[in-house]
């Protein structure tokens, strides 16, 4: 993966409306009456709904293009994949395929930066991955940009060596070796090696890891990134596909036009690869600096082009996917011996994982849950699953893919769904395959896969509490490193000259279409309900989200962890349904209800299919309404948060993410409190249902609810479900409670706090202080300067730390925006021995916006401009829209905020970036966590120049005894 960079703040907040809202009140709708629920939409009727028309076609050069149609919004999405994966590395280049991938972005040989132009055209930040099997590109642009994007992909595929350069290479290379030690460093990081180490013997496709090994990374030289480019990267072993505001017609002369002239090259041809079936059981166990011992079962399984890999994804959600799985209920809610459980079958072209993982809960005895986990395996593949279970677990899948069927481009969207059927299949709808083989599925057919793959010797993997005795910088690669003789670093010789085609013109972007937001339409249920509607009819979807006032800032300090497991809580019982009838209900109506709270919200969301749409509004109103609290339920789910806190406090980004909202906003102020609203230990181990009953009753109370609604229904059709549901539902006479939120915020106190985490590779630095300013307090200067400085993959942070030195994966800067008073973040995972410099380079860095460097035209272009042409991709997909109005309706803005903003965009220039960075971006008052190694660390942070202080150390197991 080529970003590491979280979703600005800015994107996530991006929706609204463009026309005047229309005011619709229920008070004279007749009393509904009540009414039986409606029967769940048959699975069929479903699977008939996934559908991605497409037109091909292919070009002399042996390209094949995809071009699929959808006029929803005036985007484009633009994927790419290459038949080139990490299966085809050869013994010493482990890694390569990755490393790459990324060099395909550092420009070619008419584009000096592919991300400049395309970002400032509107685009999505550019992005791409590597698989085992493949490496695909992506972005979604404005269809003016389209030809910008063609031609910027054909320069890349035809013409990119001449801009191949050994300080290209170095660059990169320290980056994704700084990708390998951010994974490395999580708890369980390790996991993703011993899984390959014990599944495949030395030497097949899919034994080492595609992030590689650390010495086979040092290894490459400018001359295998020349081959492996001439070897591998050419049209015919391409897929491209078109899909959005584009029709075959248009595409064919576009890309004839601009990657016709590319000269096919060798054929990719994948090895010799499949399935191992082991020789005999293979146990291995790990230590590693975590709170809980996982336990592992794997078996590889059959590539995705055979019927038993859906047999088996299906057989294996059944065993522990589904809420309801089997494995959930015994081992989570009925017996207590594990915190979480899961199983799957992931699947890649050629093999597959068959894996289930249970984590013991703390203070039950290994041996006790571990013979329990394999005889409920054993069981499950000797009977297999019901006809209910098969049914569920396939109707939840349906209609996942249904809601993916909103976004036209990404890693997940309907262009990846046509491109990885034709490349993996030979047929772009093998989706379609795919769905009526998951819907015709019997339980003697899923029974017959599990014993067919499963009863065979079964590789068991323990990771377990202790120091860390294995070195991630080792794991990964070709896997005979113990015998063989490692691969000498890059002797960095010149290569010889690239002779470079005659220069290609960069074609202009066009004017970007107006925005298309949808209409917002309002109402008010008879209880005083404020109801928001966005109608959205591109998927049979609907999103219901009801948000209470309240937010794991409304936790009592002494009682942290309030709000989130008394939320977690409503779905594990009401007064009329138990856990596992709540879990049911959902999978048979392809439902999802989600309850959780964030810094200033509480909320239910509800993700429904538009013909159940009834029946799962009368679930969610149950769940809201009705909790029961159950005293076992609550001992339960508490337990499993205590264990969670421990697994936060394992890991380097937790400790960070818990450590720094106090020490901005003071232990005392509602927003001094852990980022991650799971609360203190301690506290939550002695919160008991009257507590929790209390929570609710005072704080999910109906004048502290308003709903907002996105999807394929109308308000006539929605109202009366709506009340029916939620408007019979009454206020306490108790006055209505509230949240400081002008709590006094100490005087900021510069300085760095050191918390210890021994034998870790990366540091991980956070940085934040609190700004005079609050969520209600608009300030479009103020955002545009944090995309310059740190919000986004061009930012100056993230082009110094990352793509400059080499020190990190992704650095980036955030403003927040609650209700109350704002803070800045920045946040940098470095490597180890980097810690003190890059402390020093973010300071100087921040200092420089403005002093040394105000904002140049390139930045003041892509931050104004590109915002302006990005619209429309902020407005994609349901859930966007439904965020939006979420947000503007919590911090007071005007419904036409969105539709207004290119207008207050072109307002603001280089003068008003300058003076937002001056007064709200600098680093003087800025207090750091840096989470890392200290015997590695302190050495390095004496010439920082700020006071460093030492926090106690962290023991990942508290509440556990």
């Amino acid at each position: 993966m080529r970003r590491f960079l979280a979703v600005s703040l800015f994107a996530l907040a991006l929706a609204g409306c463009a026309t005047a809202p229309r005011q619709n009140a229920v008070a004279g709708l007749p009393e509904p009456s009540p009414a039986a629920a409606a029967p769940a939409a048959p699975l069929a009727d479903l699977v008939r709904a996934v559908d991605i028309p497409y037109e091909q076609f292919s070009l002399a050069n042996g390209l094949t293009t995809l071009v699929h149609t959808d006029r929803k919004a005036p985007i484009v999405g633009v994927t790419v994949y290459y038949r080139v994966g990490s299966k085809h590395e050869p013994k010493g280049r482990t890694g390569f395929a990755h490393l790459f991938e990324h060099l395909f972005f550092g420009g070619s040989e008419n584009v000096p930066n592919f991300d400049i132009p395309l970002e400032a055209a509107g685009s999505t930040s550019t992005n791409g991955s590597t698989s085992f099997d493949r490496t695909n590109y992506v972005e979604t642009v404005p269809t003016g940009a389209l030809d910008l994007a063609l031609f910027m992909e054909s320069d890349r595929m035809g013409h990119l060596l001449g801009a191949v350069t050994q300080d290209k290479l170095d660059k990169q290379r320290g980056v994704v070796q700084n990708e390998k030690r951010q994974g490395d460093n999580q708890p369980y990081g390790l996991i993703r090696y011993a899984t390959l180490e014990g599944l495949y013997p030395v030497g097949h496709p899919y034994r080492h890891s595609t992030i590689g090994s650390l010495a086979d990374l040092d290894a490459a030289s400018l001359g295998d990134v020349r081959k492996w480019f001439t070897d591998h990267y050419a049209p015919n072993n391409a897929v491209l596909v078109l899909s959005g505001d584009i029709d075959a017609a248009t595409a064919r002369p576009l890309v004839q036009k601009w990657f016709g002239d590319i000269a096919s090259g060798p054929k990719v041809v994948n090895p010799p690869a499949g399935p191992v079936t082991l020789p005999a059981p293979v146990s291995r166990e790990m230590k590693d600096q975590v709170p809980d011992t996982m336990l592992v079962r794997m078996w590889s399984g059959p590539g995705l082009n055979d019927r038993d890999a859906l047999a088996l994804d299906m057989g294996m959600r059944v065993l522990g996917g589904l809420s309801s799985s089997r494995l959930d209920n015994a081992l989570v809610r009925d017996e207590q011996l594990a915190v979480h459980v899961s199983a799957d079958a992931d699947t890649d072209e050629q093999t597959g994982v068959v894996e289930a993982d249970i984590e013991v809960k703390p203070g039950v005895d290994r041996a006790v849950a571990e013979a329990r986990f394999d005889a409920l395996i054993a069981d499950f593949i000797a009977k297999g699953p019901t006809s209910d279970e098969l049914r569920r677990a396939a109707t939840q899948y349906v209609s996942s893919q249904i809601g993916e069927l909103e976004s036209v481009g990404g890693f997940g969207g309907k262009g990846a769904t046509l491109a990885e059927g034709l490349l993996y299949s030979g047929n772009p709808e093998k989706y379609k395959a795919d769905l009526a083989v998951i819907a015709s599925l019997t339980p003697e057919e899923v029974t017959a896969a599990m014993q067919r793959w499963l009863t065979r010797p079964v590789y068991k993997l323990a990771i377990v509490p202790g120091a860390r005795t294995e070195d991630g910088a080792k794991m990964g690669g070709w896997g005979d490193e113990a015998t063989s003789p490692l691969p000498k670093p890059d002797a960095k010789k010149p290569a010889a000259k690239i002779v470079t085609g005659p220069p290609r013109p960069v074609p202009p972007v066009l004017p970007v279409g107006d925005l298309a937001f949808p209409a917002i339409e309002r109402a008010t249920l008879s209880n005083g309900i404020p109801v928001a509607f966005a109608r959205r009819t591109t998927v049979p979807k609907v999103l219901v989200s009801m948000n209470f006032d309240a937010g794991f800032a409304a936790d009592p300090h002494d009682a942290l962890g309030t709000q989130s497991l008394m939320l977690a809580l409503l779905e594990e019982g009401t007064t009329t349904r138990d856990s596992v009838a709540i879990a049911e209900e959902q999978e048979r109506l392809g439902a999802s209800i989600n309850a959780g709270a964030s810094l200033d919200s509480s909320a239910i969301t509800l993700s429904a299919l538009a013909p159940n749409l009834a029946p799962s509004l009368a679930l969610m109103a149950d769940v809201a309404r009705n909790p029961a609290f159950a005293p076992d339920q609550v001992k339960r789910l508490a337990d499993q948060r205590v264990a969670e806190i421990g697994q936060e406090l394992a890991s380097p980004v937790g400790l960070a993410r818990r450590a720094i909202a106090p020490l901005i906003y003071g232990a005392d102020h509602p927003y001094g409190v852990p980022g991650s609203g799971l609360g203190d230990a301690t506290a939550v181990a002695r919160l008991t249902p009257a507590n929790l009953r209390s929570a609710h009753d005072t704080w999910l109370r109906p004048d502290l609810a308003r709903i907002t609604v996105v999807g394929d229904t109308t308000l006539a059709e929605l109202l009366p479900l709506l009340e029916r549901n939620f408007g019979t539902w009454r206020a306490p006479a108790s006055p209505r409670p509230a949240k400081n939120l002008n709590a006094a915020i100490p005087a900021p106190h510069p300085r760095i706090v050191v918390i210890d985490r021994p034998n870790s590779p990366q540091s991980v630095i956070v940085g934040g202080r609190a700004l005079p300013l609050s969520g209600r307090q608009s300030n479009e200067a103020l955002e545009l300067a944090n995309e310059v400085l740190g919000n986004g993959f061009l930012s100056r942070l993230n082009l110094d730390l990352r793509e400059d030195k080499g020190w990190s994966y992704g650095v980036r800067s955030g403003v927040s925006e609650p209700l109350g008073t704002r803070a800045l973040t920045v946040s940098a995972p470095v490597q180890a021995d980097r810690t003190g410099d890059a402390l020093k380079l973010l300071i100087a860095d921040m200092k420089a916006l403005p002093a040394k460097r105000g904002v140049d035209q390139v930045e003041l272009n892509r931050v104004t401009d590109g915002n302006i042409r990005g619209l429309p991709n902020r407005f994609e997909t349901s859930a966007q829209i439904l965020s939006a109005i979420i947000i503007n309706d919590r911090l007071g803005r005007p419904d036409d905020y969105y539709a207004t903003l290119p207008t207050r965009y072109r307002a603001i220039g280089a003068t008003e970036i300058d003076a937002a960075a001056r007064q709200y971006l600098q680093p003087d008052d800025l207090v750091f966590v840096v989470v890392g190694d200290r015997k590695v660390i302190d050495p390095q942070l004496k010439g920082v120049g700020l006071p460093v202080e030492y926090a106690p150390a962290i023991d990942s197991n508290v509440g556990n005894d």
